[in-house]
């Protein structure tokens, strides 16, 4: 009877609701999805789509301990399109 319980107590939130817990666009929350890194959602109905709010916010106290490694700066010297000039290409002042 206890695991009936459990069971019933779970909890599903939709997209709008998502959207309020995690700040992040649909494309990149598909995108994690697709590579494991983000809760998979389930369709309760062929309208209805939902993600476990257990699941969910479990991601959100994982994310809050596990530093996140920021993306490197780009060399903006070695772009093809307005390069950045150094100080030997400069223009002289007249």
């Amino acid at each position: 009877m206890a695991k009936i319980e459990a069971t019933q107590s779970r909890r599903t939130i939709r997209r709008q609701q998502l959207r309020e817990m995690v700040p992040m666009a649909d494309s990149t929350i598909y995108e994690m999805e697709q590579r494991g890194e983000f809760p998979r959602r389930f369709a309760l109905s062929p309208r209805c789509i939902v993600w476990d709010l257990a699941e969910v916010e479990a991601w959100l106290i994982a994310r809050r301990t596990a530093p996140i490694r920021r993306a490197q700066h780009p060399d903006v010297a070695k772009r093809k399109s307005r390069p950045v000039k150094g100080q030997d290409q400069a223009p002289a002042k007249a």
